[in-house]
């Protein structure tokens, strides 16, 4: 991983009561030590790995401003840091269920694309055994579960400015608060809507297919190749092109479907990234609740699986082999 450490210091939030968060503040950056490179390209990794939200500065963000001072010039890395501790201490403080963590920030360098990361990374404890066979207790960061994460693409902020994608967050395992504490300390606000493309893109799918007047086979094979393609921009890390995809898809009735895109006004951006969960939506249907879980292939509708609207009732023509295997042992048992 061809990753190249700029600056990197590490803070320290330590709740001491139930009202009173406290900081530890490093007086000198790392040293990007082998070790400390390690674990900045796990977090990366990690972090690239995982669904992200984006975002934008707001024109009030505190943290904006600074970081401007720090990339001019006027203020140091380290002070910078120092500061957007304290600022990221006082907002959690707001918030009960507010714990401490290791406040990480990271300037670096992937790909010819300058980042900054910050993080807050919590502290876990495990057993090791040293070289004497003895069993000691041993602290590490938490990669792995990281959820308190916003990175800075900082050469799109300073050479895009009007770009809506440059921040991006992650919006935590414990839900909505811990993204609003986040983003107020950030003092940024959601930019591009990658479920809302994604979406629109289904949406669009379905009308040009029935535009076109394809049938239900014809149909599903079409949403099977649109699939494909967001599928392998995925796994590739590549984002969703409109006019790239219609490049990969048959033109029907001599309409392509970029042009079909085009003539109906979709609000599609130049590029975005795919989002897993809304794509599977084009080849199958799935839903809980009740405690009730499903998922087919979209295939089966109406032909092992039908659905009465004015019931709401599925009716299942065939089982897996091992569900039966499981309903059996049940009859048998009642």
């Amino acid at each position: 991983m061809s990753l190249d450490i700029d600056q990197i210091v590490v803070h320290q939030l330590i709740k001491r009561d139930e009202d009173e968060l406290s900081l530890i503040l490093r007086d000198s950056l790392l040293t990007p030590t082998h070790e400390v490179e390690v674990m900045l390209e796990e977090l990366h990794r990690v972090y690239s790995a995982k669904n992200k939200a984006y975002g934008l500065f707001n024109e009030e963000s505190e943290l904006r401003d600074t970081l401007r001072e720090c990339r001019g010039g006027q203020q140091d890395f380290l002070a910078f840091t120092r500061a957007a501790t304290g600022r990221l201490r006082d907002e959690l403080a707001k918030y009960p269920f507010a714990e401490g963590g290791i406040v990480l920030f990271a300037q670096y360098r992937y790909l010819a694309v300058e980042y900054l990361l910050i993080s807050v990374l919590n502290s876990q404890s495990s057993m090791r055994v040293n070289e004497a066979l003895e069993i000691s207790t041993t602290h590490y960061l938490d990669i792995n579960h990281a959820d308190i994460v916003a990175r800075i693409d900082l050469t799109e902020w300073e050479t895009q400015p009007d770009s809506t994608r440059y921040l991006t967050f992650l919006r935590g395992r414990v839900g909505r608060k811990v993204a609003d504490f986040f983003m107020d300390f950030l003092g940024a606000s959601q930019g591009l809507d990658t479920k809302a493309q994604n979406r629109t893109l289904l949406q669009a799918v379905d009308d040009y297919c029935e535009e076109v007047s394809l049938d239900k086979q014809s149909r599903q094979e079409y949403r099977q190749q649109v699939h494909q393609y967001c599928s392998d921009q995925l796994k590739s890390g590549d984002e969703i092109t409109i006019t790239e995809l219609s490049h990969q898809l048959p033109e029907v009735n001599e309409q392509s479907f970029v042009g079909f895109t085009e003539q109906q006004g979709y609000e599609f951006e130049e590029s975005f990234p795919a989002d897993r969960s809304t794509l599977r939506q084009l080849t199958k249907f799935s839903g809980s609740g009740g405690g009730l879980t499903m998922n087919f292939d979209a295939l089966l509708l109406n032909e092992r699986i039908f659905w009465d609207p004015t019931t709401d009732t599925l009716t299942i023509k065939g089982t897996p082999p091992n569900l039966r295997d499981q309903l059996q042992r049940r009859l048998k048992e009642q």
